[in-house]
């Protein structure tokens, strides 16, 4: 999914800054030699260069499983779907291990490698006839499938894509924030416009794979086309390198993981005791969370800062053994953890319909007019279709920062116009319109099929008179509710996490995109094989004009109107971080102003309302 880490991009900067600023507060500076900009053309070269190879192979990854690899549309969407999943679960694992044992610096370093080595396999795979299944004329109706070497060949290779997705996606921003010294002004301002170039350059290589590495690949050839991307890889492997004597390496600290595990466990140690006024409360000095205040909610945690008489405290005040005894500072964050579960059960849901236009809408355009004008050759790849929805996101946001928040705010007198659950909820409605749309204009593409096609796509079906422009309103009502709900979203974990566990907050974020990919694959699959034998046929055939790929876009929209209900009833339950009551909308945190993000020489002091 490539639009999610240019919003993560934008909502993590404040939050990063402030994470690195804690960090180093108790480091001796003076023996940290801070090289800050000198570093950032390596950082950020390699950064351009992994992401223009990574998606220049990933957005054209549906098309090239069923064109090269003759794989049936929904056995390839069920792929692209598992291993997008995959990839966004990892980054928790990824996450855990460079805080635990390896540090950032090694961490991608070693996942930028494995990053490269997945890419070469894959274009392997296209370079060699006897990896790859024998080539399909035009003409046939059916073609020869992989044979089970090489799906293994090409499996390998995406499981080395995918360990450099784990360890790449959590810590590339903050390796970049560990190079400015944030305890001076101008590492502070570095620190801020290292977070605007990430944007940018996200922003351009999404650009440049899903325009011109997508159409080489399709136009050109496969072989070229994914060559391209791993040479980058490898341009990004040695430019990360070139600079390995020059970064400030931060070691690794230990994960907040293992605090979560050590309130589980020992509330499930002490469940049979009484509830106590005797709790143990401790918070270390130079611990990089602030003090939570006690909370009624989820009270058989509490349950872990019981203190018995068996319980021993050291000199300093910290229990003896963590594994008998928590303090209520520990209970309280793993409460932050669990009131934001459910908010994250509702992504999963929200992010059904962002993978419905990442990989089916892919489907919609093979078989539509995808000319640009009625009398020219020219054809705009298929998967080269999803940068509008990337267009609608970018082109909001700064429009939604200074045009339409001023003018809430002068309204509900909120400093960001709307709290983040609101804005949250504005984009799962967005998402409704948006499969509505999709649906509306299926209808119109498959009518247009059936009564006045153009030609046929091989081993597909007739290719509709109806321009493949008309999916651009579905895709921009999806890249506006990913303005609202995703942006917000990273936003909402970011503040209501502890400090120390913004790393797990980024994972979440991925992790609730990793479940709507499982959950798509699991709803086509079921779909396909229930439909198979209904009276108006299989929804979702290798020939869309034989399906109702409408109705099934119909049903997202349904679950996203259960969804959207049960959003508001969690909305109204949630109980923000730090809040007695009286703050329930969360109008007490600090905001990510995204003006912060699009002009680095002006920040906001403001608060912002959630």
């Amino acid at each position: 999914m490539g639009g999610k880490d240019t919003e993560t991009a934008v909502v993590m900067e404040k939050s990063q800054r402030e994470t690195v600023e804690k960090n180093h507060e108790y480091d001796d500076d003076t023996k940290i030699n801070y090289r800050g900009w000198k570093v950032m053309p390596f950082i950020i070269g390699n950064e351009t260069f992994e992401k223009l190879g990574a998606i220049g192979t990933l957005a054209n990854l549906l098309v090239y499983l069923t064109t090269v690899f003759n794989l049936k549309n929904i056995t390839a969407t069920n792929i692209v779907n598992i291993f997008s999943g995959s990839t966004n679960l990892a980054t928790l694992f990824g996450a855990f291990f460079s805080d635990t044992y390896f540090g950032r610096y090694k961490t991608i370093g070693f996942c930028t490698f494995a990053s490269f080595v997945g890419l070469l396999v894959i274009q392997l795979t296209a370079a060699f006839k006897n990896l790859h299944p024998p080539h399909c004329a035009k003409e046939s109706t059916t073609c020869k499938g992989p044979t089970p070497g090489q799906m293994a060949f090409l499996i390998f290779g995406f499981g080395s894509l995918l360990i450099g997705a784990a360890g790449i996606r959590p810590c590339n921003l903050a390796f970049g924030a560990d190079q400015f010294n944030p305890n001076t002004e101008s590492g502070k301002k570095g620190v801020n416009s290292f977070f605007n170039w990430y944007f940018f350059t996200f922003t351009f290589a999404q650009m440049v794979s899903l325009t011109l590495i997508v159409y080489v690949q399709s136009n050109v050839s496969w072989a070229i086309g994914l060559a391209i991307p791993a040479a980058l890889m490898l341009i990004s492997c040695l430019v990360f390198f070139m600079g390995a004597n020059l970064y400030v390496k931060v070691k690794p600290q230990g994960s907040p993981i293992t605090s979560i595990v050590q309130v589980i466990v020992v509330a499930i140690k002490k469940r049979t005791l009484q509830f106590s006024s005797h709790k143990f409360d401790y918070l270390p000095p130079k611990s990089l969370n602030s003090k939570l205040p006690y909370t009624p909610q989820f009270r058989c945690l509490d349950k872990a800062a019981i203190l018995t008489p068996e319980d021993n405290i050291n000199p300093d005040g910290s229990p003896t053994d963590e594994w008998n005894l928590c303090s209520v500072q520990q209970v309280e964050e793993v409460k932050c953890l669990v009131r934001v579960i459910p908010i994250w059960v509702s992504a999963i849901l929200y992010y059904l319909v962002i993978v419905q236009q990442h990989t089916i809408m892919v489907f919609q355009a093979l078989q539509s007019d995808r000319r640009l004008g009625k009398n020219t050759n020219f054809k705009i790849p298929a998967a080269t279709y999803y940068v509008f929805l990337m267009l609608s996101l970018t082109l909001w946001l700064p429009i939604y920062d200074r045009v339409i928040v001023p003018l809430l705010r002068r309204l509900t007198g909120k400093e960001g116009g709307v709290t983040l659950l609101q804005r949250m909820g504005i984009g799962i409605f967005l998402a409704i319109l948006s499969m509505l749309v999709s649906a509306v204009v299926e209808q119109s593409r498959r009518s247009m099929a059936l009564s006045s096609p153009i030609g046929v796509q091989p081993r597909k079906g007739a290719i509709s008179s109806m321009s493949a422009l008309w999916l651009i309103p579905q895709l921009t009502l999806a890249g506006l509710a990913d303005a609202f709900t995703s942006v917000g979203q990273v936003e909402f974990y970011y503040k209501q996490f502890p400090e120390n566990m913004r790393s797990i907050a980024g994972a979440l974020f991925y992790c609730g995109i990793a479940g709507s990919s499982y959950l798509s694959t699991f709803l086509i699959s079921i779909i396909h094989s229930v439909t198979r034998t209904s009276q108006v046929g299989n929804w979702l055939p290798e020939d869309l004009n034989k399906g109702r790929l409408d109705y099934f876009y119909y049903m997202i929209a349904a679950l996203e109107v259960l969804n959207l209900g049960y959003f508001l009833v969690i909305a109204k339950w949630f109980k923000y971080k730090g809040s007695s009551g009286s703050d329930i909308n969360g109008d007490g945190g600090g905001s990510i102003q995204l003006n912060q993000v699009f002009k680095p020489s002006e920040t906001s002091s403001s608060s912002n309302g959630v």
